[in-house]
């Protein structure tokens, strides 16, 4: 019996549709934009225990093609028969795009006379080195008579050869507005300013397409081994390692799922977190011209973070003793497809964990080892590369690396480089964009009786009290209730956010508690009024609360997709319900602010952002004060050379 949590396998994705088909009439002219688990409750998850029964539910959002109505289903998988729960229509929505309509628009575009001609009158003939790279867009930027369309539009970019890099050579001024439906072209979107002719880029990043490129040779072997294997245990998708208990989930919309996430503190495991997940990512290009004012991606709602990820390589993307974990998702069609390798599961030595040199009793350190679970994205042109890891002093820390491709824009010859960007090559110039993540924290710190606390540190004024003016002091802000749910990092003031249990108390006297430490936030800069800023208010606080509702997952709205307003966070906080002592969940705003470089050109060095959250109160005193010493390395205590101590590591 697979546990509550488990994503869908194979046979039950099949018969998911079958059932639909059956009793629902999704026919040949239906999509799938989603097929995938229905989680259950949260109340029913913490009700549960293992050998019971919760019914196991698959959840799809499919629409028909020929009149574009969306409807979102429901089905029971039983053990003897499978039956429609639910099917109900989502009347003025949207549902997000699919991998497969990526290939079959590029496909019917380049079959399409007028796409051919156009791009002949440009000097391309061979079609085989072009790429059509279709996008979503927003209602407001969508021309007035396609709304009731689902529609895309196209960038049109050209390889210099086959395997060149194609985002080196965009074609400037020309879009393709693509009914997605019936795969047909409604318009040549043309700039009527005359678009700049291809720049004389050198764009190429593959070795063997590089002019006189030679690779570093004086780098030797480096060989990460465990000759005893992993310490982590995985059973299923359950994995435990050192204090840390949790479950690995998946879905084509988030992607990478964490569950259940327990330290055990003796005989009892302590919640910290029910589940945690990136739930969107927003990238809007901040450049008015032709060639990007319509360029915001909303690569989580719009296309889905699971339905991207790529398969890993040992030796590559992970290295050291890897455990996998393939992920299976469903196709447009509601058919099986398997990622294999999908999650990287290992461990990793980070330098010290703790030490200190006594004159007498000598050193005293431990090396740190941290656990390291992980998927990469590819996302067009860009690569996401998100990494979960587990410390054993109880941190938790989530980093996320963007590398890949950056687009670009050719400049006329003699032509300044655009204010809203930067010249990475000749006559050629990458526009500012910036790529905010939404990280969805369902914590229980200790339970579900929890508040959030805003932290600030500052000086204390002069004064009989603070005569040397040294002191520094901490105050606290209790985020009472929804009207105060968007929050903002302060640098002056060093702020953090605490979840602290309202009942729960450690052995001094004081709230368990968890802090998020807050790193790669910035301010949206975007003025509210704007069409891009509406579909997506949450870019403009770095940090949401919000009381726990199970459906309450997707803060731009379930169905940003052409959408013109946001049905999510805006609405989930006008009712500004109460958050103290109860079940809260934390909405992390973070990411990167790409001012672009030559540098990040042709292919973008990793940028790394990241953010923690670690114990504050958790724990009585250092939880990583059992770690045992590195073997091999000698014994602490002994002081040598006349009480100068031992450079032994124990």
């Amino acid at each position: 019996m697979p546990h509550p949590l488990d994503p869908l396998a194979p046979d039950e994705i099949r018969r998911t549709a079958a059932t639909l088909g059956r009793d629902a009439g999704v026919g040949p002219t239906y999509r799938y934009a989603s097929l995938t688990l229905a989680e259950p409750a949260k109340a029913d998850l913490l009700a549960w225990a293992p050998g019971a029964a919760l019914p196991r539910r698959a959840a799809a959002v499919v629409w028909d093609r020929t009149d574009n109505r969306a409807y979102e289903a429901l089905v029971e998988l039983g053990a003897d028969t499978d039956e429609v729960v639910s099917f109900t229509h989502v009347p003025g929505v949207t549902p997000n795009f699919t991998v497969d309509e990526w290939h079959e628009c590029e496909t019917a575009m380049k079959a399409d006379p007028r796409v051919v001609a156009a791009l002949a009158e440009r000097g391309v003939t061979d079609l085989d080195l072009v790429v059509i790279d279709v996008w979503t867009y927003g209602r407001a930027l969508m021309p007035e008579r396609h709304r009731d369309r689902r529609l895309g539009w196209a960038d049109i970019w050209v390889r210099t050869a086959v395997g060149a890099n194609p985002y080196a050579g965009p074609l400037s001024g020309l879009k393709l507005v693509v009914d997605m439906n019936t795969m047909e072209l409604l318009e040549l979107d043309v700039d009527p300013v005359p678009a700049a002719p291809p720049a004389p880029v050198m764009g190429e990043y593959v070795p063997a397409l590089v002019p006189g490129q030679q690779l570093r040779t004086d780098l030797k072997p480096l060989e990460i081994t465990q000759p005893e294997g992993v310490s982590f245990t995985l059973d299923g998708n359950e994995l435990r390692w050192q204090n840390w208990s949790l479950r690995i989930g998946f879905n084509d919309r988030e992607g990478l799922v964490l569950h259940q996430v327990g330290w055990t503190d003796g005989d009892v495991t302590r919640p910290v977190a029910h589940r945690m997940s990136f739930a969107e990512m927003i990238v809007p290009y901040r450049d008015s011209s032709f060639d990007h004012y319509r360029r915001t991606a909303y690569d989580i709602g719009e296309w889905g973070l699971g339905s991207m990820t790529t398969s890993l390589t040992l030796g590559c993307d992970c290295l050291g003793e890897i455990r996998y974990l393939d992920a299976v998702l469903a196709d447009s069609r509601g058919e099986p497809s398997v990622i294999e390798n999908a999650v990287c599961i290992h461990e990793e030595d980070n330098a010290v964990l703790w030490k200190h040199v006594d004159p007498y009793a000598g050193a005293e350190v431990r090396r740190m080892r941290r656990l390291v679970v992980s998927i990469h994205a590819t996302v067009a042109n860009y690569e996401y590369l998100v990494y979960w890891r587990f410390h054993q002093d109880g941190s938790i820390e989530c980093e996320v690396r963007a590398t890949g491709i950056m687009v670009t824009t050719p400049l006329a010859e003699g032509a300044p480089t655009p204010a809203t960007g930067t010249l990475v090559d000749r006559r050629t110039y990458a526009p500012f964009h910036q790529h905010f993540l939404v990280a969805r924290l369902d914590l229980d710190i200790d339970g579900q009786a929890n508040e959030v606390l805003e932290i600030d540190s500052a000086g204390a004024p002069v004064g009989p009290g603070n005569p040397h003016g040294l002191d520094l002091v901490t105050t606290a802000t209790t985020i009472a209730d929804e009207s105060m749910a968007g929050r903002d990092y302060n640098w002056a003031t060093q702020r953090s956010w605490k979840v602290q249990n309202t009942e729960r108390r450690n052995g001094l006297g004081t709230p368990t508690a968890y802090k998020l430490v807050p790193t790669g936030c910035f301010p949206s800069m975007m003025d509210p009024s704007v069409p891009q800023y509406l579909r997506a208010p949450v870019i403009g606080h770095n940090l949401w609360v919000t009381r726990h509702h199970d459906d309450e997952r997707w803060p731009a709205g379930a169905y940003p997709t052409q959408s013109e307003i946001d049905d999510g966070m805006t609405r989930w906080t006008a009712d500004a319900e109460d958050l103290v002592g109860t079940d809260v969940v934390l909405w992390y705003v973070f990411g990167i602010h790409h001012l672009t470089r030559p540098e990040d050109w042709p292919v973008m060095p990793a940028d790394t952002v990241s953010f923690w959250l670690k114990p504050f109160g958790f724990f009585d005193r250092n939880p990583s004060l059992d770690v045992a010493p590195s073997p091999g390395h000698g014994a602490s205590g002994v002081p040598v050379d006349g009480g100068v101590p031992g450079t032994h590591c124990h």
